[in-house]
């Protein structure tokens, strides 16, 4: 096989958790072409991963207008349809993404196990040995499914030279020199239900900055900064603040270079993981056993509740579902991971 397209549109974590596929396909067809269709948020990830020949950006919000869809609709067709593809490989399993599929010239097409909003009808869903396991190796099932051996997992990530020069700048600029060891704590997430508490992450950058290491918090948005300045008002010395200050490549550097990672279950943290930096994750409305910290899923926590992993962005008895976790017991956590004197 010669040409694949790739569709994983988002999130950032979704998309990440699907880069080792491109590495599975370069791996078992060196000659390959990989096409990838990808939303605006996530497109500094993939210009970030070698595996991918070429992006096709997918702006939704263009097509939600009907003056929009006619405007775009046409371009967007005649580019998805302007190579013939030996495989269509949809990672996203919905709506939006079958009709991608639907236009792409390819004889075969296929998706991952639990597809939905008909886009089963587009694309045949692959149930490999791993249906019922981890998400990344889910997405790697499609993969083998076309013939890929998969003898390594890589998540292929370079940050091009510029970018790492603009993080340390950054880095430096907020007081942190790359010689001294630093903590990454991802303080927000999109569902309020992934969020541990400000006064939690207070007291835990408090504890970081006894064991000599300085917590950094990263972020983006009003709420990830009013969350920060919440953190900091709380805190006896102030961490470094780095919301808002830098872009993917620059963040993916940033992460690249810290002793270990704590936050919830989203795409920063997911990040950290695919760099195999020490990765602590705090696991409410979802579960480890799909959307863990990848290959450090004894590194997950996952809140003491019955209801746990139920998969609702808000909780339906209005209580904080990470209130459970413990500093202590994430501090436990981080010095069974790393290394701290």
């Amino acid at each position: 096989m010669k040409n694949f397209l790739i569709i994983k549109l988002s999130a950032i974590g979704d998309v990440i958790h699907a880069l080792p596929v491109s590495y599975a396909i370069k791996e078992s067809f060196p000659d390959a072409k990989i096409t990838w269709v990808v939303e605006p948020p996530a497109y500094d990830i993939l210009k970030m991963n070698p595996c991918v020949d070429k992006i096709i950006l997918f702006e939704k919000k263009d097509f939600k207008t009907f003056g929009g869809f006619i405007k775009k609709f046409f371009p967007f067709r005649k580019e998805i349809q302007s190579e013939n593809y030996d495989a269509v490989l949809d990672l996203q399993g919905l709506f939006k993404s079958a009709s991608i599929a639907f236009f792409a010239k390819a004889n075969i097409k296929l998706g991952i196990c639990d597809m939905r909003e008909m886009s089963d009808k587009i694309s045949k869903p692959v149930i490999g040995e791993n249906f019922q396991g981890h998400i990344v190796e889910r997405y790697l099932d499609t993969a083998r499914a076309v013939g890929c051996k998969v003898e390594k997992i890589i998540f292929p990530l370079e940050v091009p030279d510029e970018q790492i020069k603009k993080a340390e700048i950054i880095l430096k600029h907020a007081g942190v020199h790359l010689e001294n060891p630093y903590a990454v704590l991802a303080v927000g997430a999109n569902w309020p239900n992934k969020r541990w508490s400000e006064k939690n992450f207070a007291k835990l950058c408090d504890w970081i900055y006894e064991k000599k290491i300085v917590p950094v918090l990263i972020g983006n948005g009003d709420v990830d900064e009013q969350r920060a300045a919440e953190i900091e008002k709380l805190m006896e010395i102030p961490p470094i603040n780095l919301i808002g200050r830098t872009n993917l490549m620059q963040l993916t550097h940033v992460i690249k270079n810290s002793k270990f990672v704590v936050g919830g279950d989203t795409g920063t943290v997911h990040l950290a993981a695919g760099l195999k930096i020490p990765t602590v994750m705090l696991m409410g409305p979802t579960d480890a056993n799909r959307n863990g910290a990848f290959e450090q899923e004894k590194n997950s926590i996952e809140v003491d509740r019955d209801c746990k992993g139920c998969w609702k962005r808000f909780c339906p008895k209005n209580e904080d579902c990470l209130e459970k976790i413990s500093v202590e017991t994430v501090e436990e956590k981080i010095l069974s991971a790393v290394s701290i004197s």
